[in-house]
C-alpha cells in the first residue's frame, strides 16, 4: 500500500528526524575511518545497527493488544531489498571517502546530488515523475554541487577541466548515484511489502536489508583483511552510537518511502546539508572557502523551493 494519501504530513517530520539522525551517523563514521579503514567503517554502520532494527521490529509485534499479521515476503520483495542494500554499502564508502577529501559539509552536499538522480530513476523504473517547478529547482541545486566541486586554490584554474573533474567530486557524485538506486530500490520494496503499516514495512525492510549487508560485507573484510573483524569488535563504543544512529535513520527512511515518493523524500531530506555544516563547524572546526559558502547557498535555494512544492 502507498501511504502518502493516508500520511499527508507526517512524512516530513518523520524525514527531519531521519537526517538529524543519519548526520550523528556520519561524523561517528568518520572519526572511525582513520583506525579502521573505509569498509571496516562502512560494516559498522550495519552490523552494529542490525540489533537495534531487529529489536524494533520485535516491538512492533510484542506491544500492540493484537499482533499485526506478517506480511508475504515474495520475491519481488527481496530483490528490491537486495537491490537496495548492495548500492547502500557503496554509497557509504563512497561518502566516506569524500570525507577525506573535503571538509564534513562539504561531503554530505555533493552526495546531494543524488536527489536528481533519484528523480530520474524513480521516475524510469517507479513511473514517480517530477513536476516541471521541481526540475528547475534541481538545476538550482545542481549548480550549487558544481562550485562545491571546485579544488582550493593552487590547484587548478576554475576554467580548467580538471576543477570540475576532481576526486572529492568524483566520490560525491558516486555517493550520491549509489544513495539513488539504493532510495529506488527501498521504495519498491515498501510498494511490493504492503505492510498493514508503514513502520512494520521499514522494520522488516531495515532489518532484512542490514542482515544482508553485515554478512557480506562482514564476511569480506573477514577474508581481505589480516585483522578480520577484530578492530571492529575493539571499537565498540564509537561503533555503537554509529549503529544506533544509523539503524534510527534508516527505520525513518524506510518508513517515509512507505508515506511517499522516493523523490519527494530525499528531496526534504535534503535538509541534512544544514545539519551537518552545523557539525562541520561546531565539532571539527571546519572552515568553508567563499566557493563552498556560495554553493550551499545556492543548495539551500534548491532545498527550500523542493520542499515548498510538497508542503
Amino acid at each position: 500500500m502507498d501511504w502518502g494519501t493516508t500520511f499527508t504530513w507526517l512524512w516530513v517530520p518523520v524525514v527531519l528526524l531521519a537526517a538529524g539522525a543519519q548526520t550523528v551517523r556520519n561524523a561517528a563514521q568518520r572519526s572511525l575511518t582513520g583506525s579502521l579503514g573505509t569498509w571496516a567503517a562502512t560494516l559498522v554502520r550495519f552490523l552494529y545497527g542490525l540489533p537495534f532494527a531487529l529489536g524494533c521490529l520485535a516491538l512492533l509485534y510484542l506491544l500492540p493488544a493484537e499482533m499485526p499479521a506478517a506480511p508475504r515476503l515474495s520475491w519481488t520483495y527481496v530483490g528490491w531489498i537486495a537491490l537496495g542494500a548492495a548500492f547502500q554499502i557503496g554509497a557509504t564508502a563512497a561518502l566516506l571517502l569524500a570525507m577525506q577529501q573535503r571538509n564534513f559539509a562539504v561531503a554530505v552536499t555533493l552526495s546531494k546530488s543524488e536527489v536528481l538522480q533519484v528523480a530520474l530513476f524513480g521516475a524510469v523504473f517507479l513511473a514517480e515523475w517530477p513536476s516541471a517547478n521541481m526540475w528547475l529547482a534541481m538545476g538550482v541545486a545542481t549548480a550549487g554541487v558544481m562550485l562545491l566541486s571546485v579544488p582550493p586554490a593552487g590547484a587548478g584554474t576554475r576554467l580548467s577541466p580538471r576543477t570540475w573533474l576532481s576526486r572529492s567530486a568524483g566520490y560525491g557524485l558516486l555517493c550520491g548515484a549509489c544513495f539513488a538506486i539504493a532510495t529506488v530500490g527501498f521504495r519498491g520494496g515498501a510498494l511490493a511489502l504492503d505492510a498493514p503499516t508503514p513502520w512494520l514495512s521499514a522494520a522488516w525492510g531495515v532489518t532484512l536489508a542490514q542482515l544482508m549487508q553485515s554478512i557480506a560485507l562482514g564476511t569480506w573484510i573477514a577474508w581481505r583483511e589480516p585483522a578480520g573483524l577484530m578492530p571492529v569488535l575493539r571499537s565498540w563504543r564509537v561503533s555503537l552510537l554509529a549503529g544506533s544512529m544509523g539503524a534510527m535513520a534508516s527505520l525513518l527512511w524506510f518508513a517515509a518511502y512507505a508515506m511517499q515518493s522516493a523523490s519527494a523524500v530525499r528531496t526534504v531530506g535534503m535538509v541534512e546539508v544544514v545539519f551537518s555544516l552545523v557539525v562541520s563547524r561546531r565539532v571539527f572546526r571546519e572552515r568553508l572557502r567563499r566557493t563552498e559558502t556560495l554553493g550551499l547557498a545556492l543548495m539551500g535555494v534548491g532545498i527550500v523551493y523542493l520542499c515548498w512544492q510538497y508542503l
